[in-house]
């Protein structure tokens, strides 16, 4: 037998709360409607107000400056994509998979993987603030694997290109760097996917990863962003030798796409840290999560 803790009699005290303390979930009374302004009490909205933010009454408020830089951040995302695909198509011949071509679809399916839908990935909790925490999840996931398909889309591209020609492997810092991101990225994903969303680790564990699984997800994002400058210089060096020091036309356009890079990841992770736009935990997943806790572990919500 397990006696309700105080979160849960506090919602359960309400009258319009659903919580029903022995028997689960149950209707509110008929005087549930009434919105009146509700008291306070020892700094809580009041048993009554975390009901009304439970039952989506009341959502959080987005800060005024965070969907213009979020909105600033897919312009320097979607103009990094497009002046990859310009930069390939007017001197780099295009891409196709079954000629020389091929290499060409790295340097495109890198961007868009590891950059560009890596990079949105990690914004996905600061721009859908109000949404419900598991559709919040699934999203960010669902984002990560594509990126991840894209990647990998890439990496089979330059390995058959090098195979074909018979040059050699990973024996650049750019590829060491490539394949360090890859593997951190595929790890990283997998035992997010096994924490947070299936199976699911325990409420204790999921609190003691979340801080690695966060600086790990930012770190990657940094590696990626500086894997693709390396790649980029190794490209121009590589095609270019000594013309360009020469200020030649590919190489400016070239060096405006890393600088592309380097904003976009800039705009992403400063969004990312800033402390005050992170998604506030809502009513009922701090009252829930931590009687799920105590009921479930014997912890106390504020023994950590």
């Amino acid at each position: 037998f397990l006696a309700p803790s105080p979160h849960m009699e506090l919602l359960a005290s309400c009258p319009r709360s659903r919580l029903s303390l022995w028997g689960g979930w149950a209707p509110p009374p008929s005087h549930s409607r009434d919105l009146r302004p509700l008291p306070q009490d020892d700094g809580w909205e009041g048993a009554c107000g975390v009901c009304l933010s439970m039952e989506g009454g009341a959502a959080a408020t987005t800060p005024a400056a965070l969907p213009y830089y979020v909105a600033f951040s897919q312009l320097l995302g979607l103009t990094l994509v497009a002046m990859t695909g310009a930069w390939l198509g007017l001197y780099r011949g295009g891409i196709a998979w079954e000629s020389d071509l091929q290499f060409n679809a790295h340097p495109l399916c890198m961007v868009i993987g590891l950059i560009f839908l890596q990079g949105n990935a990690l914004l996905v909790y600061r721009v859908f603030r109000n949404e419900a925490k598991r559709t919040t999840k699934v999203l960010h996931g669902l984002l990560h694997i594509f990126a991840l398909v894209i990647a990998l889309v890439g990496l089979v591209a330059v390995f058959d290109y090098h195979r074909k020609k018979g040059y050699a492997d990973l024996y650049s810092l750019h590829s060491w760097c490539g394949i360090l991101v890859f593997v951190l990225y595929f790890v990283q994903w997998l035992v997010g996917f096994s924490f947070f969303l299936f199976p699911g680790a325990s409420f204790s564990l999921r609190s003691r990863y979340r801080p690695q699984h966060i600086f790990f997800g930012a770190t990657i994002f940094l590696l990626s962003v500086g894997t693709a400058l390396l790649g980029l210089k190794e490209a121009l060096l590589f095609n270019l030798g000594g013309k360009y020091s020469a200020f030649e036309p590919e190489g400016v356009l070239a060096n405006v796409l890393g600088l592309l890079l380097v904003c976009f990841g800039g705009a992403v992770l400063y969004i990312l840290t800033r402390a005050d736009w992170k998604r506030p935990s809502q009513a009922e997943e701090q009252a829930l999560s931590m009687d799920f806790k105590t009921l479930t572990e014997g912890d106390s919500p504020g023994s950590q």
